[in-house]
């Protein structure tokens, strides 16, 4: 009679980071990726110290976020054929060049050239979120190890956004905002070319790379990864309309720091949701899991109907935030498995701007609700539900029977970790 075999081994994220290249890759992304959270404020506040209205630098700081999510798709295709380093290295170097030289735009070129500047400089921006998802496979052959990065990976997103906006303050209240846009641009080209100069990223390339010239290409917009894709704009209209709802909320109990504290609270539910999904193994298809999780991130903000007090505002927060990593890390995994081999970073940049587009939707509705407390605190919920009602019609559509493709390298990496 033989007997049972012994449990896996617990998953720790010590082993995770101590996997070759996990510390350097998420470093060195995390690090890249700052300037996604300090462009947009440092463009504002540059250009009000200019002299320019607030409308004015509200307007090239949408500029600058907006040109970086509707280029993603073009980025995560031209990875996909040409490699990650011949993207990573020329988008860092121009977009930090541009970020430099925006403060010179008011002696020399005044509002046009600014405006320029800044949507190539947001079209520019090195898609270093979509690439690191796409390296995830051949770098952690194990699932378990890369069930536990993508969600250390997914969770410490909200942070950017915290830190980010935080760190230009300091440093435009020390010293002004062109040394923040200095250091924005110098952050993002040394967590860029930590990652582009690393074996995997310099190696990667998508699973199959040498046949395609020889098999075709399917197409990306099957009714599957449409169908997810719009799904996902619900959940970024509810981060959007979460936004304009803390503000809301600051100026209905007159305290400003609510606008950012509910925000941070959100961000901080999604850390510690990530780190706590990824230490465990979870039964069930990653399908099932990401509707699971929508439902209870929905289920997360319909106390925000109630008109909570500050305090309890904060807390509520706190609940849809830790379900957004998992509902992350689950669209992630589905879209893995749904894109046709060759396409897979296209489809993680398609995702990346879909929640994107949700987010600018949901600010600016939320925006123009923003005198009516409920409707504006119904808002999130409402977009959890679209999300959750386009996931239960396309279940059935969302259960591919092939495998998930991964990336590969040329040739393979030194050490025990090599790509199957």
């Amino acid at each position: 009679m033989s007997l049972p075999a012994p449990p896996a081994p617990r998953i720790t994220y010590g082993a995770v980071l101590g996997s070759p290249y996990v510390a350097r890759l998420l470093g060195g992304t995390l690090t890249g990726r700052l300037p996604n959270g300090m462009a947009p404020v440092a463009i504002l506040l540059w250009a009000t110290a200019s002299g320019s209205s607030i409308a004015v630098g509200g307007l090239l700081s949408a500029l600058y976020g907006l040109a970086a999510a509707l280029a993603q798709p073009v980025k995560g295709r031209l990875m996909d054929r040409h490699g990650q380093t011949a993207v990573h290295l020329p988008a860092a170097l121009l977009n930090s060049a541009l970020l430099v030289a925006l403060p010179l735009t008011g002696p020399y070129g005044g509002p046009g050239l600014a405006t320029a500047l800044v949507v190539v400089g947001g079209l520019t921006a090195p898609p270093l979120e979509a690439g690191l998802r796409a390296l995830w496979p051949s770098v952690l052959p194990d699932p378990r190890l890369r069930h536990a990065a993508l969600a250390l990976d997914t969770g410490t997103q909200g942070l950017l956004y915290i830190v980010g906006p935080l760190l230009v303050a300091a440093l435009s209240s020390a010293y002004n905002p062109t040394v923040a846009l200095g250091v924005t641009a110098a952050l993002g080209l040394v967590g860029t070319a930590a990652v582009a100069l690393s074996p995997p990223s310099r190696r990667w390339r998508p699973a199959h790379f040498e046949e395609q010239d020889a098999v075709p290409v399917r197409r990306l917009a099957t009714p599957a990864v449409t169908l997810l894709l719009v799904s996902l704009t619900g959940i970024g209209f509810a981060i959007g309309a979460m936004n304009v709802w803390s503000v809301s909320m600051a100026e209905h109990y007159e305290q400003d720091m609510l606008a950012g504290i509910i925000p941070a609270a959100f961000s901080t539910g999604s850390f510690v949701g990530g780190l706590i999904y990824g230490r465990r193994t979870w039964s069930g298809t990653a399908t099932r899991r990401l509707i699971v999780a929508t439902a209870t991130f929905l289920g997360g903000w319909l106390p925000l109907l109630a008109i909570p007090a500050p305090y309890a505002a904060i807390a509520a927060v706190t609940v849809p935030g830790a379900f957004l990593t998992i509902v992350v890390a689950c669209a992630y995994v589905t879209t893995d498995a749904l894109a046709p081999t060759g396409r897979a970073t296209e489809a993680y940049a398609w995702l990346i701007l879909s929640i994107g587009a949700g987010q600018a939707a949901g600010t600016a509705l939320a925006g123009r609700l923003a005198e009516h407390q409920l409707a504006s605190a119904a808002l999130p919920a409402a977009g959890a539900a679209f999300a959750l009602a386009v996931l239960l019609a396309a279940r059935r559509r969302l259960n591919p029977t092939g495998h998930p493709r991964s990336g590969r390298h040329r040739r393979p990496l030194r050490g025990r970790h090599k790509t199957p």
